[in-house]
């Protein structure tokens, strides 16, 4: 009735290419924790069942949105203070997810799903003209995560 699963996956990549094309430098950073939070919130039933393959696919997914989207944009010459600390807190959280896919541990994955609620909360409470001066555009983000690949 509604199609097969290929057919509603790629309908939900459209959708989310859509989002993204429409979306501003602040509404993107926005996604960007949407993204790494579902990923951790994906993980932790694999953590309860001791699925490492699915566990790791989560976990290395949130990771990524972390290390090559939210990290990698960050400017350390506008950001100043600020960038340095989210930059220490965004290793931190990947720290904190290698640890509970070795430990397979569900708490630093809720640790780090508290951290980026918060952080995700802090930038849709920034205004929109003072946050488009501090985020990055798409274009700089779509690089980043390219170059983040690219290193991988």
């Amino acid at each position: 009735m509604f199609g097969t699963n290929a057919n509603i996956n790629q309908y939900k990549k459209i959708s989310v290419e859509s989002g993204v094309d429409a979306a501003n430098s602040v509404e993107l950073i926005v996604m960007l924790y949407d993204g790494a939070i579902v990923a951790c919130n994906a993980a932790i039933p694999f953590v309860k069942q001791n699925d490492y393959k699915n566990r790791s696919h989560y976990i290395y997914k949130a990771i990524r949105i972390i290390q090559s989207g939210l990290r990698m944009s960050l400017d350390h010459e506008v950001g100043g203070d600020i960038a340095v600390n989210l930059d220490a807190l965004y290793i931190y959280m990947t720290n904190q997810l290698v640890k509970a896919n070795i430990e397979v541990i569900e708490e630093p994955i809720k640790e780090v799903i508290r951290l980026l609620t918060e952080l995700r909360s802090a930038w849709q409470q920034i205004s929109k003209t003072d946050a488009a001066k501090m985020a990055p555009s798409k274009e700089t983000l779509k690089n980043n995560e390219i170059a983040y690949m690219e290193k991988v």
